[in-house]
């Protein structure tokens, strides 16, 4: 009899045991680990919006974009990151050549975002554009109609610059590589560096401060910055807005360089249903609205109707609709011509 009593509690004990793991499991499916490289507060509506959407809680660290891929690859299958969030292609075919992504199968993914801006492994969830900005007065726009016209010689010590090295412009000169080849590219970097004010250095939003103060008369920009500056109510910005030009480039040929801000699966994910819920959200109206609204950036999702008066002002535009995958491919390319032209 007391045999029999032990093992009943024993067998009781183990289907405690049993049931807590299981509760312990569905707990951990309703999480999931964010890596985000995205430090926009706006993006808190984002993270909200999927939780109310889905229950799945979203744990998040934030970080510097080189940082979080080699934290990611060095925790290796021990990772908890689920999905890794990042601005630029660059950035994120580095992900991909590191061998970090999973591939994604979803049909609503492939219905929703534009094949140019998708690839098997990671995807694209908002745009900004390249445009060219220059000093009202110094510059005339139609001598910088293209991307081509910053190496024109008659700019020369006109041109501000951020540093070659920056996947900004090294995703802008892997897109004049796959447009023009190697050789052309090299002779337009040659041309843009002898065109220089001044070193390479700061940001995008340095680089409109510099042309409207004057420092400079010529500067390439995403219009995320710009955006950002005429949304502004310090003085300052609005000053600098109402000193500079802003140029659509190549609208009579390949249209104006897209910047992307996107993630994907990562390999080694705990919980891949939650990271895939999470990258359809992302492509969902309401989410498309928030990067618009929320962030200045363009949905890639068409059709999705924003309030946003910078981008209203920006006007419409023809894109670059070259895919991403080719600005993959050219990524290592571009910084070996920057470097051998002193691109820096």
């Amino acid at each position: 009899m007391k045999a029999l009593f032990s093992r009943s509690l024993l067998t009781l004990a183990m289907l405690a045991l049993g049931a807590v793991s299981v509760t312990n499991l569905q707990a951990e499916e309703q999480v999931l680990n964010l890596y985000s490289a995205r430090h926009y507060q706006t993006d808190e509506a984002l993270y909200e919006g999927f939780t109310k959407h889905t229950g799945i809680k979203i744990k998040r660290i934030e970080g510097k974009e080189d940082e979080l891929l080699e934290r990611i690859r060095n925790e290796g299958a021990y990772s908890p990151a689920d999905v890794l969030l990042t601005v630029d292609a660059a950035r994120l075919s580095a992900a991909h050549e590191l061998g970090l992504f999973a591939p994604v199968t979803s049909a609503l993914l492939e219905k929703r975002i534009p094949a140019n801006l998708r690839t098997s492994d990671w995807f694209s969830f908002s745009t900004r554009a390249r445009v060219i900005i220059y000093a009202k007065g110094v510059v005339k726009a139609d001598d910088v109609q293209t991307y081509d016209d910053l190496a024109n010689p008659r700019l020369q010590g006109k041109i501000c610059s951020r540093s070659g090295s920056h996947p900004y412009n090294l995703s802008l000169m892997a897109s004049i590589i796959a447009h023009q080849g190697e050789a052309r590219a090299e002779q337009w970097a040659k041309g843009v560096v002898a065109n220089f004010a001044r070193t390479p250095k700061g940001g995008d939003t340095d680089q409109i401060r510099a042309v409207a103060a004057g420092e400079c008369a010529v500067a390439v920009a995403n219009t995320y910055y710009l955006a950002r500056l005429m949304r502004s109510d310090k003085p300052e910005d609005r000053q600098a807005i109402d000193k500079i030009g802003i140029v659509w480039p190549d609208q009579q040929s390949y249209g104006a360089h897209i910047n992307v801000s996107g993630g994907g699966v990562l390999k080694h994910a705990p919980h891949k249903d939650a990271a895939l819920k999470f990258l359809e959200y992302l492509a969902s109206d309401q989410a498309q609205r928030y990067f618009a609204d929320g962030n200045n950036e363009w949905p890639v999702v068409a059709g999705i109707k924003i309030d946003n008066p910078a981008l209203t002002a920006l006007g419409k535009f023809k894109a670059d609709q070259l895919p991403v995958a080719s600005l993959a491919m050219y990524r290592a390319k571009a910084q070996i011509i920057f470097d051998q032209v002193g691109y820096r």
